[in-house]
């Protein structure tokens, strides 16, 4: 029945109705069957008056039958052959006068649908549920810096909010003050909480375990990290795996098939139950939805874990993959500089820090951003007469006299005698006080602590080869590639020459996952056989170019991916067997006539018994679980 078969999304009132009133149908139906049964075993002589309850029960429902059957006429679909199917036996079972077979067949397929049907939209209400975690209330802060409760549907970007301890954030946004922990299990799998500070970029949907922040609102609505996840989520279940695109080619086909069958076995037996029996038997319900309830587990296990796929069919291409491209910057790298050491011959470090760090937020150049937050607020120095030389560094007054960041060249300029540069594949920049050098500050883009376990993992799944594709210089992609044991680098490759290489690998016989976040990753990530995304820092582009979205852009889950992708392919191909092997053996029993004299009923029960196997099967996948786990120092 195709109502109550198929459900794309949480069913509407008026999908709920038509259930309900297929189902007090069926209820009706079974009070009139029990009760022309009854009347048959007390009152033998009397068969005309039980013939007319079981008649009447029959009629009750064969309406919703008739009318799903005459649907999936004009809507042809895979669901469409069992209604056409039912229809026909029921429509032979009065034919031969059998009205019991007639009521009770139906009435067992209406409740096997009806528990079919639960255990389907158990995943829709998996994303209905999730979807409520992007309905919230939000502490909205006004010009004047008063606060009031509003909507986070209202929210725009650039609106600031206050998020308090116990509070969910409100929308994707960054950090503008406070310090607090984060849980954001629901949203990227983590099972520690997330340290948020200043300048981090954090997902709504989180929850605020203590602290106070004030945010940014940098996304909202669809737009954000779980509105991404929740379409995604009902993309890849709409979608249809390779193995029901199969099926329903040769849909008409089987149709036919069945019916021929169906009528050699009446031709040969001269048996109406088993004739009936056929019919029923074939319904291909479990082999039908042997694909999807696995794609969407799938696809739900997956979105628990952080990791959004668009479709269902890149679930299996991950299982078969044998290489790996890896771009560097914002993949292997965090892709933004940190200060990797202090060349200094005073062992103060402290007062090195606070003085570059003051010195370092009086300007917007990227190293001097980035050695702005090595102290608190309450460190920095009190600056006066600032001055920043245009592609030198900054100048500017402090209590202890003068002080200068940047550049050898200012210092050069400056009359200050320095210590020997040292020998680093990065930024450097000085630091002066007073007319003397303090030290000198080396910065690199910092290798990602999990990128070394991450990259072995996948080689033991059997991603052995591994090629680091990169745009930056060859010196420091050699470098990250040996941090990191990969034996095979292209650098300063532009986005034509990432997509080339992708298509030689292809060419070569291999099937590449590729990994990347940037812009200039977007077409090599389309080429690759698996294109995966990192979601935190990832350009728009780059994430609209991907299959798979990692949300947290935790190296980790590729492999995660790959072994949710195997499982999936090892319950995919049990559903299959369970569908297509039990479908077969029901059939052979039915045209032997081995069922008995209730044929048709034992069908329809066996029918909807496989329907639960595959079902339950497919349930397992989710509890599939690995959380992520804060790193050692030895891993």
């Amino acid at each position: 029945m195709t109502a109550t078969t198929s459900a794309p999304s949480l069913l509407s009132s008026a999908e709920q109705r038509r259930a309900a009133r297929q189902l007090t149908l069926a209820m009706l139906a079974l009070g009139l069957l029990g009760l022309g049964l009854i009347w048959r075993w007390l009152m033998p002589e009397q068969t005309g008056v039980s013939q007319l309850l079981l008649g009447f029960a029959s009629l009750l429902v064969a309406v919703p039958v008739m009318r799903s059957a005459w649907f999936s006429l004009r809507y042809p679909s895979l669901h469409g052959i069992t209604d056409q199917l039912i229809a026909l036996a029921m429509i032979g079972a009065w034919a031969t006068g059998d009205l019991l077979t007639a009521a009770l067949l139906p009435i067992i397929m209406i409740f096997g649908h009806v528990l079919e049907e639960r255990s389907v939209i158990g995943s829709q209400e998996a994303i209905h549920a999730l979807g409520q975690l992007t309905r919230s209330h939000a502490r909205k802060v006004q010009a004047d810096g008063s606060i009031i409760e509003v909507d986070n549907g209202t929210l725009k970007a650039g609106d600031n909010v206050e998020v308090r301890a116990g509070d969910r954030v409100p929308a994707d946004g960054r950090v503008l003050s406070g310090q607090a922990s984060l849980d954001t299990a629901s949203i990227t799998g983590e099972s520690v909480p997330v340290e948020a500070g200043v300048g981090m970029a954090v997902f709504g949907g989180a929850i605020n375990l203590d602290g106070l922040l004030r945010i940014e609102v940098t996304r909202t609505g669809d737009e954000s990290t779980l509105g991404k996840v929740i379409a995604l989520m009902q993309n890849a279940e709409r979608s249809k795996p390779p193995i029901t695109r199969l099926l329903e080619r040769y849909a008409g086909s089987y149709m036919v098939l069945v019916l021929l069958l169906a009528a050699v076995t009446w031709f040969i037996t001269n048996d109406a139950q088993a004739m009936l029996a056929v019919l029923v038997a074939a319904c291909p319900c479990a082999l039908v939805l042997s694909a999807p309830a696995t794609a969407i587990a799938g696809v739900a296990v997956a979105a628990r874990h952080g990791i959004l796929i668009r479709s269902s069919a890149f679930l299996e291409e991950l299982a078969d993959l044998t290489s790996l491209v890896v771009d560097k910057t914002g993949t292997l790298t965090y892709g933004t500089l940190r200060l990797q050491s202090i060349n200094s011959p005073r062992a103060d470090h402290g007062s090195v820090m606070a003085l570059a760090a003051s010195l370092g937020a009086a300007s917007s150049h990227p190293v001097s951003r980035a050695l702005a937050g090595l102290v608190s607020a309450e460190q920095v120095l009190v600056l006066t007469d600032i001055h920043e030389r245009q592609g030198l560094g900054v100048v500017a007054g402090t209590e202890q006299g003068e002080a200068a960041l940047g550049r050898p060249e200012l210092f050069a300029q400056l009359g200050i005698p320095t210590t020997a540069i040292p020998e680093h594949d990065g930024p450097i920049a000085g630091l002066a006080l007073n007319g003397e050098f303090l030290a000198w500050l080396l910065l690199a883009d910092t290798v990602k602590p999990e990128a070394r376990f991450a990259l072995s993992e996948l080689r033991d799944l059997g991603l052995g080869r591994q090629l680091l594709l990169t745009g930056d210089r060859q010196s420091v992609a050699q470098t990250l590639a040996k941090d990191v044991g990969l034996h095979e680098v292209e650098a300063q490759a532009l986005p034509e020459d990432k997509l080339n290489r992708v298509l030689k690998e292809i060419d070569n016989g291999f099937r590449p996952m590729v990994v990347g976040d940037g812009i200039n990753d977007s077409l090599a990530l389309k080429a690759g056989v698996v294109g995966v995304a990192m979601g935190a820092g990832g350009a728009d582009i780059a994430l609209a170019s991907a299959d798979i979205v990692l949300i947290g852009s935790d190296l980790r889950r590729l492999g995660t991916c790959v072994r949710l992708s195997r499982q999936c392919r090892r319950t995919l191909q049990v559903n299959v067997i369970i569908g297509l092997g039990w479908t077969l053996a029901i059939v052979v029993f039915a045209a032997f006539g081995w069922l008995g004299a209730a044929g048709a009923m034992i069908a329809a029960l066996l029918h909807n018994l496989s329907t639960l196997l595959v079902l339950g099967n497919a349930g397992r996948l989710l509890r599939f679980q690995e959380p992520l786990l804060k790193l050692k120092a030895s891993d």
